[in-house]
Formats: C-alpha cells, sequence, structure tokens
C-alpha cells in the first residue's frame, strides 16, 4: 500500500523535475527518496517518471498518478485541519501573499484587528508579484493571495473584495494640475513614472494610457525602474512629471498634496479589482472567510461602496 509520505516525495519530484532537489525539500536523502519512489511504482506496476529525460518528466500514466495524488494529499491535510479545529476554533499557520502596490496600503489596516481577534492563527504575510503568487498557490506553498483580478486561471477561487480608483500624482510644476479632472488625452508619455516590469499596476496604466511600455523619459537620458509607488511619489515630487496611484495610496498624502497634486479621473474612472484568492482545493475555508471579512470591514466605505459598473476596470494583462 502506498504511504503518504512516497506521495509526498512524487509531487516534490514533479515540481521541481529534479531528484536532488526534491529530496532536500522533502529533508531526505536523494537514494531514500529514489528507493520510496522506487517501491511506490513497484506497488503500482507503472512508471511514473521517465528518467531518460532531462529535466525528468512524468510518463502520460504518471500525469494521471500525480493528478490523482495531489486530491489524495489534499483530502488528508483537511483530516488533520478536523482534528485540529475539532473545538470549532480559528488556529493554525496561515500564509499570506500580498503584490507590493497593494501591501503597504491594506495590510496595516486589518492586521492588528485580525491578530487580535485571531490569537491562535499564525499568520505569515510575504510580499509577491502576481506570477509569483499564482505560481505560490500551485505549488501548495502559501494558503491564498491577496492581489488584483481577474486572474483568468480556472485553478483559482477568486474573493472580490472591493473596487480602487486610479488617481494621477502630478508635480505642481506640471500644467496637468490646472485641471480639476483629467481626460486620458491629457497624457503624455514622456511624462508618466511607471513601475518596472511584472507589477501588474504598470501593465494597468499602461493599458489605460495606450502607452507603448518603454522606460519613463522624464529625464531624457535616465531610465529609471522601480517597484515602488512610494519612490515614484518622491520621483513626481523631485523631478516632475506625474504617475497613477490606486486610492487608498493616496490616504496618508498631506491635504496640500491631496490639493495641489493629486487629480481625479474622469468618469468612468480607471480602476482595479481587488480580492483574496485560493487554489479550489482550499483547505482553510473557515480561516480565509474571517480574513475576507475583516479586510473588507477595514477598507473605507467610500471605496466598499463602488461598484464595478460605474468604474473602467482595468484588466491585468500586459
Amino acid at each position: 500500500m502506498s504511504s503518504i509520505t512516497q506521495l509526498e516525495y512524487m509531487l516534490a519530484v514533479d515540481r521541481h523535475r529534479h531528484f536532488g532537489k526534491a529530496a532536500s525539500e522533502c529533508n531526505v536523502t536523494q537514494p531514500s527518496l529514489s528507493m520510496q519512489l522506487q517501491k511506490l511504482e513497484e506497488e503500482l506496476g507503472i512508471i511514473v517518471f521517465d528518467r531518460s529525460k532531462k529535466p525528468i518528466m512524468a510518463t502520460e500514466q504518471g500525469k494521471l498518478i500525480i493528478e490523482q495524488a495531489k486530491v489524495v494529499i489534499n483530502e488528508y491535510k483537511k483530516l488533520a485541519l478536523i482534528a485540529l479545529n475539532k473545538d470549532a476554533g480559528l488556529r493554525g499557520e496561515f500564509k499570506l501573499a500580498v503584490i507590493p502596490t497593494l501591501s503597504p496600503y491594506v495590510i496595516p489596516l486589518f492586521l492588528h484587528q485580525f491578530a487580535k481577534k485571531y490569537p491562535e492563527i499564525e499568520l505569515t504575510i510575504e510580499e509577491h508579484q502576481t506570477d509569483e503568487i499564482i505560481e505560490l498557490l500551485a505549488r501548495d506553498k502559501i494558503d491564498a493571495g491577496l492581489l488584483v483580478t481577474p486572474l483568468k486561471n480556472n485553478n483559482i477561487i477568486e474573493r472580490v473584495l472591493f473596487y480602487e480608483p486610479f488617481y494621477l500624482y502630478a508635480s505642481t510644476n506640471s500644467p496637468i494640475t490646472k485641471r480639476k479632472i483629467v481626460k486620458e488625452s491629457d497624457l503624455s508619455e514622456n511624462d508618466v513614472w511607471l513601475l518596472d516590469e511584472g507589477h501588474c499596476f504598470r501593465n494597468q496604466v499602461i493599458k489605460f494610457c495606450s502607452l507603448s511600455g518603454k522606460a519613463p523619459s522624464v529625464i531624457k537620458n535616465v531610465r529609471f525602474q522601480s517597484g515602488n509607488l512610494e519612490t515614484l511619489k518622491n520621483m513626481v515630487r523631485t523631478q516632475g512629471g506625474y504617475t497613477f496611484l490606486p486610492h487608498l495610496a493616496t490616504l496618508a498624502l498631506s491635504p496640500s498634496e491631496k490639493k495641489n497634486m493629486l487629480r481625479p479621473f474622469q468618469s468612468p474612472a480607471p480602476s482595479r479589482e481587488v480580492s483574496l484568492v485560493h487554489s479550489r482545493s482550499f483547505l482553510k475555508e473557515n480561516i480565509i472567510e474571517a480574513m475576507q471579512n475583516e479586510i473588507i470591514s477595514s477598507i473605507p466605505n467610500d471605496i466598499l461602496s463602488l461598484k464595478s459598473k460605474k468604474l473602467r476596470v482595468i484588466d491585468i494583462d500586459s
């Protein structure tokens, strides 16, 4: 009879396509892992991995076994969670990955209350870009992601939290600040500071403005790349030009900045859809529902009241 350990070894090899890396992840020696996989193949009567391929590849029959093994492992984990939560309390480890353009603005809003309300949940929060979060979910390395949707991924469940409009944050020396409301046609590619590649917010700005996506040229002989909205704000203040900010990133601006540097867009305003996401085989439904409720309750009412039909929700595809 195949053991859970053997199935976990098999899935590790499938993830890494390499026996040595799989053994390292499982904290065993490579010979031990190889021996257990060989026993598994003998018990099943099939060859799961084609060892002649570089990197190692699953055989056609092996692929079917691997997919079923994922189901078995997930169901086994459910048993452990049921035992852990037998008193119906919310407890245990929970790993959340958040994109960088949400993390500094959303996490501080709900984290303290969540930790206070659920002291037995050991919450780990990491920053990752969208593609990385999708990969981590697929590899079962995190429990959920806080990011911008829709992802158009059939393996991921999206729980929409709110819709967040964009604003233009411009230098006081920019003529565009003379306008009370900004139109798409008012924007110039040569004046926009962008996040670097890999950030979905960059893709949304490029799509909204119909930009080429080249590095910003506010300073003609400088190619500037940043993954931080706060850095872009400082560049606008000191070097001129303008950048885009999601609504939550504007809350900490001074009254002077809001009056002299921040401008709304013409309706329907460009916006993003923010969601809590997890895999379809999700095991910690009670925790994510608690987190979803805490996040929503922490978001300002003027954002929660916004509906997608009144906004121009920009896709994240590049």
